[in-house]
Protein backbone atom coordinates (compact mmCIF):
# COMPACT_ATOMS: atom_id res chain seq x y z
CA UNK A 1 0.00 0.00 0.00
CA UNK A 2 3.30 2.20 0.25
CA UNK A 3 2.90 2.89 -3.55
CA UNK A 4 -1.18 3.91 -3.25
CA UNK A 5 -0.31 6.03 -0.48
CA UNK A 6 2.03 8.16 -1.98
CA UNK A 7 0.48 8.19 -5.16
CA UNK A 8 -2.93 9.76 -3.76
CA UNK A 9 -0.86 12.84 -1.59
CA UNK A 10 0.65 13.34 -5.22
CA UNK A 11 -2.31 13.51 -6.59
CA UNK A 12 -3.86 15.64 -4.16
CA UNK A 13 -0.92 18.08 -4.42
CA UNK A 14 -0.48 18.21 -7.65
CA UNK A 15 -4.38 18.56 -8.62
CA UNK A 16 -4.32 21.25 -6.30
CA UNK A 17 -1.06 22.98 -7.74
CA UNK A 18 -2.16 22.68 -11.46
CA UNK A 19 -5.87 22.93 -10.95
CA UNK A 20 -5.11 26.38 -9.54
CA UNK A 21 -2.51 27.14 -12.17
CA UNK A 22 -5.03 25.73 -14.72
CA UNK A 23 -7.88 28.42 -13.39
CA UNK A 24 -5.80 31.09 -13.48
CA UNK A 25 -4.62 30.76 -16.72
CA UNK A 26 -8.38 30.13 -18.56
CA UNK A 27 -8.65 33.77 -17.76
CA UNK A 28 -5.95 34.71 -19.73
CA UNK A 29 -6.33 32.02 -22.67
CA UNK A 30 -9.87 31.26 -23.77
CA UNK A 31 -9.05 28.68 -26.20
CA UNK A 32 -8.19 26.16 -23.98
CA UNK A 33 -5.29 25.23 -25.20
CA UNK A 34 -3.02 25.98 -22.32
CA UNK A 35 -5.24 24.37 -19.94
CA UNK A 36 -4.72 21.17 -22.24
CA UNK A 37 -1.05 21.94 -21.87
CA UNK A 38 -1.73 21.76 -17.81
CA UNK A 39 -3.63 18.98 -17.58
CA UNK A 40 -0.93 16.82 -19.82
CA UNK A 41 1.76 18.19 -17.67
CA UNK A 42 -0.60 17.14 -14.57
CA UNK A 43 -1.40 13.75 -16.00
CA UNK A 44 2.34 12.74 -17.05
CA UNK A 45 3.28 13.57 -13.53
CA UNK A 46 0.88 10.85 -12.30
CA UNK A 47 2.24 7.88 -14.33
CA UNK A 48 5.98 9.31 -13.18
CA UNK A 49 5.01 8.89 -10.00
CA UNK A 50 2.97 5.63 -10.42
CA UNK A 51 5.71 4.21 -12.27
CA UNK A 52 3.22 3.57 -15.65
CA UNK A 53 4.59 3.10 -18.84
CA UNK A 54 2.86 4.04 -22.25
CA UNK A 55 3.48 2.63 -25.67
CA UNK A 56 1.61 4.27 -28.32
CA UNK A 57 0.59 2.62 -31.22
CA UNK A 58 -1.04 3.90 -34.64
CA UNK A 59 -0.43 7.26 -34.39
CA UNK A 60 -0.11 8.05 -37.95
CA UNK A 61 -3.70 7.70 -38.00
CA UNK A 62 -4.33 11.03 -36.30
CA UNK A 63 -5.10 13.98 -38.65
CA UNK A 64 -3.77 16.71 -36.48
CA UNK A 65 -4.73 19.55 -38.80
CA UNK A 66 -8.58 18.52 -38.27
CA UNK A 67 -10.95 18.20 -35.87
CA UNK A 68 -12.02 14.45 -34.95
CA UNK A 69 -14.29 12.70 -32.09
CA UNK A 70 -11.93 9.90 -30.19
CA UNK A 71 -13.57 7.19 -28.97
CA UNK A 72 -11.77 4.46 -26.12
CA UNK A 73 -12.64 1.73 -24.12
CA UNK A 74 -12.79 2.56 -20.16
CA UNK A 75 -10.86 0.35 -17.81
CA UNK A 76 -9.71 2.57 -14.73
CA UNK A 77 -9.13 5.71 -13.52
CA UNK A 78 -5.85 5.49 -15.33
CA UNK A 79 -7.66 5.71 -18.41
CA UNK A 80 -7.62 9.64 -17.98
CA UNK A 81 -4.20 10.46 -17.42
CA UNK A 82 -2.97 7.83 -20.05
CA UNK A 83 -4.76 9.77 -22.63
CA UNK A 84 -3.90 13.24 -21.81
CA UNK A 85 -0.22 12.60 -21.28
CA UNK A 86 0.37 10.51 -24.62
CA UNK A 87 -2.56 11.40 -27.19
CA UNK A 88 -0.79 14.21 -29.11
CA UNK A 89 -4.54 15.99 -29.89
CA UNK A 90 -6.01 19.25 -27.95
CA UNK A 91 -9.30 17.69 -27.28
CA UNK A 92 -12.05 18.53 -25.14
CA UNK A 93 -13.89 15.80 -22.70
CA UNK A 94 -17.45 14.87 -23.08
CA UNK A 95 -18.13 13.20 -20.11
CA UNK A 96 -20.04 12.54 -17.11
CA UNK A 97 -21.32 15.22 -14.82
CA UNK A 98 -19.77 13.73 -11.94
CA UNK A 99 -16.12 14.45 -13.35
CA UNK A 100 -16.88 18.27 -13.76
CA UNK A 101 -17.87 18.36 -9.28
CA UNK A 102 -14.20 17.30 -8.65
CA UNK A 103 -12.68 20.30 -6.56
CA UNK A 104 -10.60 22.74 -8.76
CA UNK A 105 -9.98 20.61 -12.04
CA UNK A 106 -13.46 20.09 -12.59
CA UNK A 107 -14.08 23.94 -13.10
CA UNK A 108 -11.12 24.30 -15.03
CA UNK A 109 -12.11 22.26 -17.31
CA UNK A 110 -15.31 23.64 -17.98
CA UNK A 111 -13.48 26.94 -18.24
CA UNK A 112 -11.65 25.64 -20.76
CA UNK A 113 -14.57 24.53 -22.28
CA UNK A 114 -15.10 20.56 -21.81
CA UNK A 115 -18.80 19.75 -21.99
CA UNK A 116 -21.03 18.15 -18.86
CA UNK A 117 -23.22 15.56 -20.08
CA UNK A 118 -26.29 14.88 -17.25
CA UNK A 119 -27.10 10.94 -18.33
CA UNK A 120 -29.94 11.02 -15.67
CA UNK A 121 -31.92 14.36 -17.91
CA UNK A 122 -32.36 13.40 -21.64
CA UNK A 123 -33.02 16.78 -22.59
CA UNK A 124 -29.94 18.10 -20.99
CA UNK A 125 -27.89 15.75 -22.57
CA UNK A 126 -29.05 16.25 -26.04
CA UNK A 127 -28.77 19.87 -25.66
CA UNK A 128 -24.65 19.38 -24.49
CA UNK A 129 -24.49 17.38 -27.28
CA UNK A 130 -25.75 19.97 -29.62
CA UNK A 131 -23.26 22.60 -28.35
CA UNK A 132 -20.47 19.52 -28.72
CA UNK A 133 -21.93 18.98 -32.33
CA UNK A 134 -20.84 23.17 -32.90
CA UNK A 135 -17.88 23.36 -31.14
CA UNK A 136 -16.47 20.22 -33.13
CA UNK A 137 -17.74 21.62 -36.58
CA UNK A 138 -15.64 24.65 -35.50
CA UNK A 139 -12.78 22.59 -35.26
CA UNK A 140 -12.20 21.08 -31.75
CA UNK A 141 -11.80 17.79 -31.00
CA UNK A 142 -13.52 15.57 -28.01
CA UNK A 143 -12.68 12.37 -26.41
CA UNK A 144 -15.51 10.18 -25.27
CA UNK A 145 -15.81 6.59 -23.67
CA UNK A 146 -18.43 5.36 -25.23
CA UNK A 147 -19.17 2.68 -22.52
CA UNK A 148 -20.10 5.88 -20.01
CA UNK A 149 -18.41 4.48 -17.18
CA UNK A 150 -15.65 2.16 -16.00
CA UNK A 151 -16.17 -1.61 -16.77
CA UNK A 152 -16.58 -3.96 -13.45
CA UNK A 153 -15.02 -7.02 -14.59
CA UNK A 154 -12.57 -5.52 -17.08
CA UNK A 155 -15.03 -6.69 -20.99
CA UNK A 156 -16.50 -4.19 -22.71
CA UNK A 157 -19.37 -2.57 -21.98
CA UNK A 158 -22.31 -1.73 -24.39
CA UNK A 159 -22.34 1.73 -25.84
CA UNK A 160 -24.48 4.72 -25.48
CA UNK A 161 -25.95 6.19 -27.98
CA UNK A 162 -24.88 9.89 -26.97
CA UNK A 163 -21.22 10.13 -28.95
CA UNK A 164 -22.37 8.71 -31.79
CA UNK A 165 -25.46 11.33 -31.97
CA UNK A 166 -22.69 14.37 -31.81
CA UNK A 167 -20.49 12.22 -34.25
CA UNK A 168 -23.84 12.24 -37.14
CA UNK A 169 -24.04 15.42 -36.24
CA UNK A 170 -20.82 17.30 -36.58
CA UNK A 171 -19.86 15.08 -39.56
CA UNK A 172 -16.35 14.43 -38.32
CA UNK A 173 -14.71 11.19 -38.38
CA UNK A 174 -14.49 8.87 -35.15
CA UNK A 175 -11.38 7.78 -34.25
CA UNK A 176 -11.07 4.24 -31.95
CA UNK A 177 -8.39 4.01 -29.30
CA UNK A 178 -7.67 1.00 -27.66
CA UNK A 179 -6.52 0.90 -23.81
CA UNK A 180 -5.03 -2.16 -22.61
CA UNK A 181 -3.31 -2.49 -19.18
CA UNK A 182 -5.09 0.61 -17.27
CA UNK A 183 -7.41 -2.43 -14.93
CA UNK A 184 -4.37 -4.04 -14.00
CA UNK A 185 -2.61 -1.10 -12.56
CA UNK A 186 -6.34 0.21 -10.60
CA UNK A 187 -9.57 -1.80 -11.43
CA UNK A 188 -12.62 -0.28 -10.38
CA UNK A 189 -13.64 0.04 -6.81
CA UNK A 190 -10.20 -0.80 -5.43
CA UNK A 191 -7.88 1.81 -4.26
CA UNK A 192 -4.66 -0.74 -4.61
CA UNK A 193 -2.43 1.17 -7.37
CA UNK A 194 0.57 -0.92 -9.19
CA UNK A 195 3.21 -0.25 -11.74
CA UNK A 196 2.40 -1.18 -15.35
CA UNK A 197 3.01 -1.16 -18.56
CA UNK A 198 -0.73 0.25 -20.46
CA UNK A 199 -0.71 0.05 -24.40
CA UNK A 200 -2.71 2.71 -26.34
CA UNK A 201 -3.68 2.04 -29.86
CA UNK A 202 -4.74 4.71 -32.47
CA UNK A 203 -6.84 2.61 -35.25
CA UNK A 204 -8.06 4.18 -38.72
CA UNK A 205 -10.61 6.81 -38.92
CA UNK A 206 -14.21 5.75 -39.82
CA UNK A 207 -16.04 8.46 -41.79
CA UNK A 208 -19.26 9.48 -40.66
CA UNK A 209 -20.56 11.48 -43.64
CA UNK A 210 -22.27 8.43 -44.82
CA UNK A 211 -24.36 7.88 -41.66
CA UNK A 212 -27.22 10.18 -40.12
CA UNK A 213 -29.39 9.97 -37.06
CA UNK A 214 -31.07 7.38 -38.29
CA UNK A 215 -28.11 5.03 -38.97
CA UNK A 216 -25.92 6.24 -35.87
CA UNK A 217 -26.85 2.45 -34.52
CA UNK A 218 -25.14 0.93 -37.75
CA UNK A 219 -21.95 3.29 -36.71
CA UNK A 220 -22.03 2.51 -33.07
CA UNK A 221 -21.65 -1.49 -33.89
CA UNK A 222 -19.01 -0.35 -36.73
CA UNK A 223 -17.13 1.67 -33.92
CA UNK A 224 -17.69 -1.03 -31.42
CA UNK A 225 -16.31 -3.49 -33.71
CA UNK A 226 -13.51 -2.40 -33.96
CA UNK A 227 -12.65 -1.40 -30.34
CA UNK A 228 -13.96 -5.21 -29.19
CA UNK A 229 -11.87 -6.75 -31.93
CA UNK A 230 -8.68 -4.61 -31.24
CA UNK A 231 -8.83 -5.32 -27.07
CA UNK A 232 -9.52 -8.94 -27.03
CA UNK A 233 -7.20 -10.08 -30.36
CA UNK A 234 -4.72 -7.44 -30.43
Amino acid sequence: MGRTWLVIVWTLLTTFYFGNMAIAVSFLDSTGKMVHKIAQIWAAGILWISDVRVEVRGKKHLDLENSMIIMANHQSHYDIPVMLAHLPVQFRWLAKAELFSIPIFGYAMRRAGYISIERSDRKSAFRSLARAAEMVRNGASVLIFPEGTRSDDGTIRPFKKGGFVLAVDSQVPVVPAILRGTREIMPKNRVHIRSGYVTLEIRPPVHTRVYSRKTKNDLLQRVREVIVREFYEG
